[in-house]
């Protein structure tokens, strides 16, 4: 009996190398999970890596590999915004203008792109190079106001700097994130490392910059520690014991209220003094 040829039974469009190297990337996804269908979200990512969005042959063919129906795929991927139903620009622009980031200029970053580059949420450039967003939170509060390209980190941006950054992408120039990795790869490529395939970046850049761990630094400085456990010394020294009832370092006698007119109020800082408040 002659084997069937690879693919031959797909309803996609996919021609057949296409189809070939979706199948053994599919293949490594639904081997790393117990359940194949729960393979289904970097499945879909891997598709977006191949044709730059969700399309009907992207939805068919993982129907086809979790032996879902099409309806089932489709209610996934129009549920969440990281995968887009119709085609994405090379670098996507997101602008969080959730709430710290909101305060610190946020919707005036979105308003100034979206005026710059003629396009409204979740449109592209006419040249195809741009697909500008409003976003969630990306737990950078810390360096707000916030623009992702691709989901690399752009921080403490102003409408300037952003507007700046938006020309340099469509100008073809190389772009540096704050954190991360030292370069933006594309919509398509950045696609395929969030269906779990590594391209080599993951270790580039800072990963954490002084903001995001000075409250860390802090609390070594202090010799704070959480209660109950047991870390090793920094630097030589130890860490300071830890009452259980106020993870400050300070006894319940010892703790100051954070207003002297509240007794009830919670702990103030280790080093809190009298008057402090004035």
């Amino acid at each position: 009996m002659t084997a069937e040829p690879v693919g031959a039974r797909s309803r996609t469009g996919y021609d057949a190398e296409t189809l070939a190297a979706l199948e053994a990337d599919a293949g490594t996804i639904k081997a790393r999970y117990p359940d194949p269908r729960s393979g289904l979200l970097p499945l879909l990512h891997l598709v977006q890596s191949v044709d730059g969005y969700v399309s009907r042959d992207g939805i068919v063919f993982c129907a086809e590999q979790l032996g879902m129906t099409a309806a089932e795929v489709s209610a996934v991927a129009t549920f969440y915004t990281q995968y887009k139903r119709r085609p994405n620009g090379e670098y996507t622009v997101g602008v969080c203008t959730n709430t710290l980031c909101a305060v610190m200029g946020g919707d005036a970053i979105f308003d100034r792109l979206s005026q710059h580059l003629d396009v409204a949420h979740d449109e592209t450039t006419p040249d195809g190079s741009v697909t500008l967003e409003r976003v969630e939170c990306n737990a950078a509060c810390d360096y707000a106001p916030v623009v992702m390209v691709n989901w690399e980190f752009f921080d403490n941006q102003t409408p300037d700097s952003a507007a700046e950054l938006t020309d340099r992408l469509r100008a073809g120039e190389q772009v540096t994130p704050t954190r991360g990795a030292d370069s933006v790869c594309s919509f398509k490529t950045m696609s395929r490392v969030l269906a779990g395939f590594d391209d080599g970046r993951a270790d580039e850049g800072v990963g954490a910059g002084g903001p995001t761990l000075e409250g860390l630094r802090i609390a070594r400085e202090r010799g704070w520690t959480a209660p109950g456990t047991d870390q090793p010394e920094i630097s030589g020294t130890p860490r300071a014991e830890v009452p259980p009832e106020t993870g400050t370092g300070q006894s319940s006698a010892e703790r100051k209220p954070t207003t002297p007119s509240d007794d009830t109020g919670p702990a103030g800082p280790a080093d809190a003094k009298e008057g402090d408040d004035d």
